[in-house]
């Protein structure tokens, strides 16, 4: 394994690294000469209860091998105490890997309040506490790497995964936004969707695929993305089992209607073949690209 993507005097906070991906991540960056922040609050992932356990099992794994590293109890919602203790511990914060989660699983016409509430409170409204906490810190230095950790449920949608989904496509929204914002101070922000065989995913995936997806098959994208080597922003990643893949989004041309004359919801079921043909589509970058075909067609039906 090449060393060539290091970290020394780097600090790296990751979140829900009791086990699973973020178990995986904390050792790996660790073996990159991280000095690592390994938070866990330890509870189920029903997000239920409390163990200091996870987190101090995991530092206790890259003392071992000769790494650093200090565990972290705090809820994702309680992200400023989590960066504090990167602050208090190292002085400083260089990498923020958002990977903690829960599941709470139930179709739609089931799902009470709070299987919705809790899977956002964990999912966005952490990841928003950690990053908003850590965000000064990484402008001020004129330097940061964040990872946002999305799903296949958020972009594909899943049965029996409203909540998770909607969690897990928002923090790519997020993702979005903050890579615009965060770029003038070499700020760049990227987000994966991963496969793993975790906790999380156990009895969801077929025992003979399951053992194969090692989490250890999708931290080497994550410590790319957290290094200074990594210069794209903004990125979606599908990973597991070995494979990357990047996902963008795909719009058709499109049908142009005149403006002034209006049109008719016929008119719309008229060309409705046309307005979902993909042949030849496009694949805008940002607002600015995304609102030109209107324009045109303004433009076009102008005075």
């Amino acid at each position: 394994m090449s060393d060539a993507i290091r970290f020394e005097d780097q600090v790296v906070i990751v979140t829900g690294a009791g086990g699973g991906l973020g178990r995986a991540h904390a050792l790996l960056f660790a073996r990159h000469g991280a000095r690592v922040v390994v938070n866990d609050l330890g509870g189920s992932t029903h997000g239920e209860g409390a163990n200091a356990s996870a987190a101090d099992k995991v530092v206790e794994e890259i003392r071992a091998f000769g790494g650093t590293a200090v565990a972290n109890h705090d809820s994702v919602t309680d992200g400023d105490k989590i960066v504090q203790t990167a602050l208090d511990t190292f002085g400083r914060i260089d990498v923020l890997v958002n990977n903690a989660g829960i599941l709470r699983d139930k179709s739609f016409h089931k799902m009470e309040d709070a299987d919705w509430d809790l899977v956002y409170k964990v999912h966005v409204e952490g990841a928003y506490k950690t990053t908003r906490a850590a965000w000064p810190h990484l402008r001020e230095q004129n330097f940061g790497r964040v990872i946002f950790t999305s799903s296949t449920s958020g972009i594909y949608g899943n049965f029996g995964q409203s909540n998770y989904g909607m969690a897990k496509l928002g923090l790519y929204g997020l993702t979005r936004t903050l890579a615009i914002e965060g770029r003038k101070n070499n700020i760049l922000i990227n987000a994966i969707a991963p496969t793993g065989a975790t906790r999380m995913t156990e009895g969801l995936i077929p025992p003979q695929v399951f053992e194969q997806l090692k989490p250890e098959l999708v931290s080497p994208l994550v410590v790319y993305l957290g290094s200074a080597a990594c210069q794209d922003t903004g990125g979606l990643y599908e990973v597991g089992g070995g494979w990357i893949g990047k996902v963008r989004w795909e719009r058709s041309l499109g049908v142009g209607f005149d403006p002034r004359a209006g049109f008719s919801p016929d008119d719309v079921a008229a060309q409705w073949q046309r307005i979902c043909d993909f042949d030849g589509a496009a694949h805008p970058a940002d607002n600015v690209e995304a609102l030109k075909e209107m324009m045109a067609n303004l433009q076009q039906y102008a005075l």
